[in-house]
């Protein structure tokens, strides 16, 4: 039953970067697992980055349910949707529900998509992992896969407004190959290296970004170090702190 809204969901997604005009470039899908549970895991820049996560994963004809925030599945027209596509509602007062249903996701087969740094990063780099997905990986006994996506803050991100016209924008994400999660070892460790993967995923993407900021109004949507004037970490980080 739950196919009977995710594909038409898929379907509408498709149309809609169609009509915007967006330059998708995806590479490394085909180190998504065709079969068996897996948890696929993504630096997070965009409130659509769920989206084309998910669109990696659709030439291994894989659906991905992802772990979202609580209040998503309270809104009158994406609760339903949610719901319907079998994600997986986060509610961080009660994380023991969520951590046990995606581990039974897991072990029926299912592909589980996590955004480990939690929260959208507002300077567009990684921030620190939590080691959810690593532990969820260790006790399903199934790989993770690592991934970036670079440009979907340019359509909708955290203190910016949204951008849906016809506005060519590239989307690129790269797809790592999947890193096993041995019981025996550390969490920590595992999510150690499970960020550095992601890291060069994200460098990957952002070295093979076709544009530039075109003056310098737009460079908001560049981090600090690659010459935007996107918040440094550390300035998010004050700024969190008052």
């Amino acid at each position: 039953m739950a196919e009977l809204v995710y594909r038409p969901v898929v379907g509408l997604a498709r149309t809609l970067f169609k009509v915007w005009d967006l330059k998708i470039d995806c590479q490394g899908s085909e180190n998504i697992p065709r079969s068996g549970g897996a948890v696929l895991v993504s630096n997070h820049i965009s409130y659509l980055d769920f989206i084309f996560d998910g669109l990696a994963a659709l030439p291994q004809k894989r659906l991905v349910r992802f772990m979202a925030k609580e209040s998503v599945f309270r809104h009158r027209v994406s609760g339903p949707l949610m719901r319907g596509m079998k994600h997986i509602p986060v509610d961080r007062k009660q994380g023991e529900a969520a951590y046990a249903h995606a581990l039974d996701s897991l072990r029926s087969g299912e592909i589980v998509g996590v955004f480990p740094e939690a929260t959208i990063s507002e300077s567009f780099t990684l921030k620190s992992f939590k080691s959810g997905a690593a532990r969820l990986a260790q006790e399903a006994g199934v790989p993770l896969v690592p991934m970036a996506v670079w440009g979907t803050q340019r359509l909708w991100t955290k203190g910016h407004p949204r951008n849906f016209k016809r506005s060519h924008t590239p989307i690129t994400i790269r797809v790592g190959e999947p890193m096993e999660a041995p019981r025996e070892q550390y969490a920590g460790a595992i999510t150690r290296r499970l960020r550095e993967r992601v890291q060069e995923l994200l460098e990957a993407a952002q070295r093979a970004y076709p544009v530039r900021p075109k003056g310098a109004d737009d460079t908001w949507w560049m981090p600090a170090h690659l010459g935007g004037t996107a918040p440094t970490p550390e300035q998010v980080r004050t700024a969190e702190a008052h």
